[in-house]
């Protein structure tokens, strides 16, 4: 009996601690009932006859950046690049006559877009990278196909660079340098970062991503224009409404002519390259100055490659306070430090910077440095006809006896700036009633005892009225005097004689003291040889 007592006694405590159990929940559940308003659900049916919980406050209505998608997605990783950009396609569809022009074009062209994504392909997985970290729609990362088919090393006639295509002004505002040892708007890793800042700025400006574009390439202050125009005028200001130029018309069509044919190849009867679903570089520290060919010989890869990965270097020389990093292919990085750091035959670097401290011409300067006039014109970049002004960096040979790194005040402010050396051509001009050798030389911007040299005199010599005077004057100046005061070019001095700067011309340039102004008879065949002023003429711009 004592048995039975105690079980039974057992089965109420256990009917008791259940019923406690269901009170627990329904008061739990009674005491918070926003947390199911908060989830945004219509709350679920409590098991039991517990009351149902509805939210005291007011509704509002979902925004659409609050709604979600309730589809399904996949865990399965994308196959390679092209499943992945496809995933993250966000931007809206332009569907017209134009974009289907483009595409017409591209798939009628197999090689060129065979050649254009495989030369993609070191680069489109850190882009891709870059725009998921942003959570920018990856189409972005076909701009490069039409901006520079995807070649780092691209320039423009209008002297746009690199693959974003950057103009001078617009790499310094998003912070690319650019100076005679590196040029970031080519760089990889820096002209992605400033190209996505750019974008991500115009979408913050306009909110509508093909305006974003339309601006990208034809300029915030345009397209803003564009727009204030139409409303003005009451029309509608999508990117498809706003009148722009042809480039800019055809920019965004193209762009969706390639995201398409990327999301359809087959549709197009286009096969597009294998383009794994990981890194292709990894960047290295760079702690020396390093020339650029040991570096890739160092890393054991081609050096087309290397500098396909490092476009930024277009010096041979790698200078470490300005480029403290290079990329290298993945399986490389670690071959090229294990091969640093047992290299042990001369110095890391054959070159080095050198400020030139006063102007000079380039063969004072090539005498300086050791080099040849030709292979210092070649390797900074010299035109013809100019003077080094002081201040400038050039690159030099690197001596045995050097042991610094170029510092990081010249690798960051090095440049190189130039004034063209005075041309001077032999001319006389008549002498007035009391001038001398001062007034002349004074007339004319001239030194007094250049002026005695080349007529032979004392510096206090006083000139005949009508004398004939010997000056030699710069090419536009000469032309000038002629043109207002009378002075003649003798007929021995038509084609100018190049002269340094303050230098006196040598003895043998023309006969001095002629006494008369010589005239060039009209049978003549003797003609003024005129050179052309002035570069080549402008591109249009792309």
């Amino acid at each position: 009996m004592k048995l039975i007592a105690a079980t039974c006694l057992a089965g109420s405590l256990v009917l008791a601690g259940c019923a406690n159990t269901n009170d627990n929940s329904t008061s739990s559940s009674s005491s918070s009932p926003s947390s199911s308003a908060r989830a945004g659900g219509t709350g679920s049916k409590v098991a039991g006859s517990a009351a149902p919980v509805y939210p005291r406050d007011a509704l509002s209505p979902l925004t659409s950046g609050q709604a979600h998608s309730q589809s399904v997605v996949t865990l399965a990783p994308p196959v390679d690049m092209w499943d992945r950009i496809r995933r993250g396609f966000k931007m809206p569809d332009l569907d017209n006559d134009l974009v289907r022009d483009r595409e017409q074009w591209y798939a009628s062209r197999p090689d060129y877009i065979q050649r254009m994504t495989e030369r993609s392909n070191k680069y489109i997985f850190h882009i891709v990278e870059e725009l998921e970290r942003r959570n920018m729609p990856t189409e972005l990362a076909l701009l490069p196909y039409i901006e520079s088919a995807f070649n780092p090393q691209a320039i423009s006639s209008a002297r746009a660079a690199g693959m974003w295509q950057f103009m001078p002004a617009t790499g310094n505002d998003f912070d690319l340098k650019q100076n005679i040892f590196r040029d970031d708007r080519r760089d990889v890793v820096a002209s992605t970062r400033a190209a996505l800042d750019y974008l991500q700025k115009l979408y913050g400006m306009f909110g509508d991503w093909q305006l974003a574009l339309a601006a990208y390439n034809w300029g915030e202050g345009s397209v803003s224009r564009a727009i204030a125009k139409n409303q003005r005028l009451g029309l509608p200001t999508t990117y498809s409404d706003l009148t722009m130029p042809a480039e800019t018309r055809m920019y965004v069509p193209k762009l969706q002519a390639v995201k398409n044919i990327v999301a359809n190849p087959q549709a197009f009867n286009t096969e597009l390259p294998l383009i794994a679903n990981h890194p292709y570089f990894q960047t290295v520290t760079l702690t020396r100055d390093l020339d650029v060919e040991l570096a890739a010989k160092l890393a054991d890869v081609r050096l087309e490659d290397f500098r396909a990965l490092n476009p930024a270097a277009h010096k041979p020389v790698l200078i470490a306070a300005g480029t403290p990093q290079i990329l290298l292919p993945w399986d490389n990085a670690a071959v090229f430090q294990r091969n640093f750091d047992a290299y042990s035959q001369g110095q890391y670097a054959s070159w080095t910077a050198w400020v030139v401290p006063n102007t000079m011409t380039v063969a004072d300067a090539a005498q300086r440095s050791g080099m040849s006039e030709n292979d210092l014109r070649s390797i900074n970049n010299i035109p013809p006809r100019m003077l080094i002004k002081a201040g400038s960096t050039l690159i030099v040979p690197r001596g045995a006896r050097v042991k610094e790194d170029v510092a990081a005040v010249v690798a960051d402010g090095g440049h190189l700036s130039f004034q063209p050396e005075i041309v001077t051509r032999r001319t006389t001009v008549k002498a007035g009633r009391a001038d001398n050798v001062a007034s002349i030389a004074r007339r004319y911007n001239l030194k007094p005892a250049s002026v005695a040299e080349w007529n032979d005199v004392k510096p206090n010599h006083a000139f005949k009225r009508g004398y004939s005077v010997v000056v030699y004057l710069p090419v536009r100046a000469t032309v000038a005097a002629r043109a207002g005061t009378g002075i003649r070019a003798t007929s021995h001095a038509a084609a100018p004689a190049p002269a340094r700067r303050g230098g006196a011309p040598s003895k043998s340039a023309a006969p001095r003291g002629s006494g008369s102004v010589v005239k060039v008879p009209a049978s003549s065949k003797q003609q003024v040889v005129r050179e052309k002023r002035g570069g080549t003429p402008s591109k249009k711009k792309r």
